[in-house]
């Protein structure tokens, strides 16, 4: 193959992926570096504009509102992250098997997975909302008090977090299952062979095996969990008193309620750098533990 048809192939191979690349820099790159660029003005939705510079992340470190939405969010990362890395594990570990039984739950835990923000918080609304809730309406048969799950400070977060953990379930446990699925069973049998017994087998090849898919699946819930917004803007609208606000909620109030578009690209900058500090971290821990 002489040079110039090399090079004719490499054009050619070049337009399979172009279509992919315009809309990965149309939808993704070009947005990320006007934020930058916008989170440095002054500006709203009607086009006026003045650049300020680092003004609006000076204003965001003495924004209580603020302040109040990151502490929010990284509270609530700190309920649903362990959740979802271990019981999803556990779920994984029981039910991978071959029986009619455990397809049937496989299919029962991950069913709500693939529901959307809006029916999940319907749902969920049904049952934890005060006036006519479903647990509300069980405490009164026994005549208790209902509990405000969704109207308490102390109990709104932990609420949001009980709805996530139900709701992302399915797919880190089929994440479990697909690495379980690639662990070769002649070390088990040759566990079996030695009378290994099963939490000697669980620790010494089973959770040495799953390490990466461990690590993966707590990485991208933390990122995924950082961007929490539609479960309290559907439910409490980031009440009461802001208690459910988290980042992303505060970014859309100030964006498109007050329309300071520059100050909520400043915010959005800030969660960008805590979602990108979270990739780091998933970059070098997966890469020490696969030494």
């Amino acid at each position: 193959m002489t040079a110039v048809t090399r090079k004719k192939a490499d054009w050619s191979n070049a337009l399979f992926v172009a279509p992919f690349l315009f809309v990965y820099l149309s939808l993704l790159i070009y947005p990320l570096l006007s934020g930058m660029f916008l989170s440095l003005f002054k500006a709203d939705l009607f086009g006026g504009r003045e650049f300020v510079g680092l003004e609006n992340f000076s204003r965001l470190l003495r924004d209580d509102i603020f302040l109040q939405a990151v502490r929010n969010t990284f509270y609530f990362v700190l309920l649903t992250v362990p959740p979802l890395t271990v019981i999803p594990l556990v779920l994984a570990l029981l039910l991978n098997r071959t029986t009619r039984v455990a397809a049937f739950f496989r299919g029962v835990f991950f069913s709500s997975s693939v529901l959307s923000v809006t029916i999940v918080t319907l749902i969920w609304r049904m049952i934890l909302m005060a006036d006519g809730g479903f647990i509300t309406n069980i405490r009164a048969f026994f005549g208790l008090s209902a509990i405000p799950f969704l109207s308490d400070p102390n109990l709104v977060m932990i609420s949001m977090a009980m709805i996530t953990v139900w709701w992302c379930l399915g797919l880190p446990m089929m994440l479990y299952l697909s690495a379980l699925q690639q662990v070769p069973r002649d070390i088990y049998e040759a566990a079996e062979l030695d009378n290994s017994s099963w939490w000697r087998t669980l620790l010494f090849i089973t959770l040495p095996s799953l390490y990466r898919t461990i690590v993966l699946v707590a990485i991208f819930q933390v990122v995924l969990q950082f961007q929490l917004f539609g479960q309290p803007q559907l439910i409490t609208q980031g009440g009461p008193n802001g208690a459910s606000r988290p980042i992303v909620l505060f970014i859309f109030e100030v964006g498109f309620r007050r329309w300071d578009i520059g100050y909520a690209a400043a915010a959005s900058q800030i969660l960008f750098a805590i979602i990108l500090i979270a990739t780091v971290v998933q970059y070098f821990v997966t890469r020490k533990g696969a030494k």
